[in-house]
């Protein structure tokens, strides 16, 4: 009986792919990505297909969050001192799982673990280096709000065997992929190779991501920012003068812009990302650094921006330029669509940042 149920299932999915010949899923575009670069070995395509793997039962256990005892949070603080939500931990272990074994990768690190992520003995070494925020915005799962994965690649430096601490703390722009997953009123996926942006919804009846979103765009100036006004007691003057400005009303510069902030990065960068504007997280006069996490969220996001047509900054430099000093980096984060960012930039240059 079981075998008869997976052979209709197999022969729907059949007729639904050869119904339509414009359905891309992830799998195939990665692949005749690759198929772009003569001498290409597979490894990156499979790199990316276990991470689609474990971005799936990521989205089946977030999907299901109220029916199960995954709510909640454990007994545990992270390396930042948050407390870990169960769905966190889960997450977490389930990228890390999917990823160790195949051969790909040298080394992890994920912004929930203090140190880098050793590859078990037993599996073999590869090439390529995993950065990944497990679940984004999980201060926000209790109150069923949009969270996401963030997560970037890089080329290892060390010559063979386990990966080290050097491999995981590279300069943005080293980065060979990027991407990050919205789970929400629907689930996508969207990724850079460095060719363009494009963003792929799951379609849970098949269990697939199907290209939605070729060759993002994002405006070159939007009208919608978005930043945590309850911190503006402590910014520093330039970015409390941008902020004004922005609420400021001028026809000529198409403002007031009106203020959207979700509080999980991911669901607010991608809204950004579609309709252009600018999402700030600036350091302020507790935090000169800002909250956001350099390896796990600001650089794999800038690498999205920039092969968008956007720009990020932490207000003096490209954020792909800055050289990290450590795992765990903090910056301030100024990302969205280029004018507005260069925009911004004239306000916020002088504001605490090292």
């Amino acid at each position: 009986m079981l075998a008869q149920i997976f052979l209709i299932l197999a022969k729907v999915k059949w007729i639904y792919f050869m119904s339509n010949s414009k359905v891309v899923t992830i799998e195939r575009h990665i692949i005749e990505g690759e198929r772009k670069h003569p001498g290409a070995t597979g490894h990156f395509s499979n790199v990316l297909r276990d991470l689609t793997l474990a971005i799936k039962i990521i989205w089946r256990e977030v999907s299901k969050a109220g029916l199960v005892d995954i709510l909640g949070t454990t007994n545990k603080e992270n390396v930042h001192g948050e407390v870990v939500k169960k769905l966190d931990e889960l997450a977490d272990e389930t990228i890390y799982k999917a990823m160790d074994h195949g051969g790909h990768l040298c080394v992890m690190a994920s912004e929930e673990n203090e140190d880098i992520l050793l590859l078990p003995e037993k599996y073999p070494k590869g090439k390529y280096v995993l950065l990944f925020d497990p679940l984004d915005g999980s201060s926000n799962i209790d109150a069923n709000v949009s969270i996401g994965t963030i997560f970037s690649l890089y080329r290892r430096v060390s010559e063979k065997g386990n990966g080290t601490l050097n491999d995981c703390t590279q300069p943005g722009y080293k980065q060979i992929a990027a991407g990050y997953v919205v789970y929400g009123s629907s689930t996508m996926f969207v990724y850079t190779t460095g060719e363009g942006v494009h963003g792929f919804t799951l379609d849970p009846s098949i269990g697939e991501f199907l290209l939605s979103h070729e060759n993002i765009k994002i405006p070159r100036r939007g009208k919608i920012y978005s930043v945590n006004e309850g911190n503006y007691t402590y910014w520093y003057d330039g970015a409390k003068k941008y902020i004004k400005y922005l609420q400021e009303e001028n026809k000529e510069t198409n403002r007031p812009y009106s203020g959207r902030y979700i509080g999980s990065l991911v669901a607010d960068f991608h809204r950004t990302l579609l309709y252009g504007g600018i999402f700030l997280y600036p350091g302020d006069k507790k935090n000169k650094n800002g909250k956001l996490r350099l390896m796990y969220e600001a650089n794999p996001l800038s690498m999205i921006v920039e092969n968008a047509g956007g720009k990020s900054s932490n207000g003096k430099k490209r954020i792909l330029e800055i050289i990290p000093e450590k795992l765990h980096q903090r910056t301030p984060l100024f990302i969205g669509s280029y004018d507005d960012v260069t925009e911004c930039e004239m306000y916020v240059s002088n504001d605490g940042i090292e």
